[in-house]
């Protein structure tokens, strides 16, 4: 497929989770709750998680937020790729993400959704958008006890 077809598909695909996302709203019950703000652009979020804590998994992410189409598109492809996830396999999945985000890595064909937002490292400007919702959720992941209240806001500057 031509750069160009690729480019515009992955704008399409960005474009459709902003406009229709699948994953917003709260999680029932809440087990991890975290705000993330980029004070960059002004987007925010409020990431929740159902845990399956005996299987060490997480069930459900939703969030909830304000802001560019490339903030709230990533936080919604990742909710759909938590599904299922241990908590050690999400936090992998970020350390790969930021890795994307910087042009040295790429997701497998298991989660090849998220490598829609691979162009976004053409634009250094735009990586924090993209970014933040992948920090509130590692901050969400290493909050020490289950809570319904979110530990402050996480900032990805």
């Amino acid at each position: 497929m031509p750069l160009d077809n690729l480019r515009d598909l992955y704008q399409q695909v960005i474009l459709e989770r902003y406009k229709k996302p699948r994953n917003r709203g709260k999680t029932d019950p809440i087990d991890r709750y975290q705000k993330g703000h980029n004070p960059s652009c002004g987007d925010t979020i409020e990431l929740t998680l159902r845990l399956n804590l005996e299987a060490d998994r997480i069930e459900e992410a939703k969030f909830e937020g304000e802001g560019c189409a490339i903030a709230m598109a990533s936080a919604d492809l990742m909710a759909d790729a938590l599904k299922g996830r241990t908590k050690q396999e999400a936090l992998e999945m970020v350390q790969k993400f930021q890795a994307m985000m910087r042009g040295e890595a790429e997701f497998p064909q298991e989660f090849r959704k998220l490598n829609v937002m691979q162009g976004v490292a053409q634009f250094p400007v735009r990586i924090k958008c993209a970014n933040l919702s992948w920090h509130t959720l590692k901050a969400a992941l290493e909050q020490e006890t289950t809570s319904p209240q979110p530990a402050g806001f996480v900032s990805n500057e």
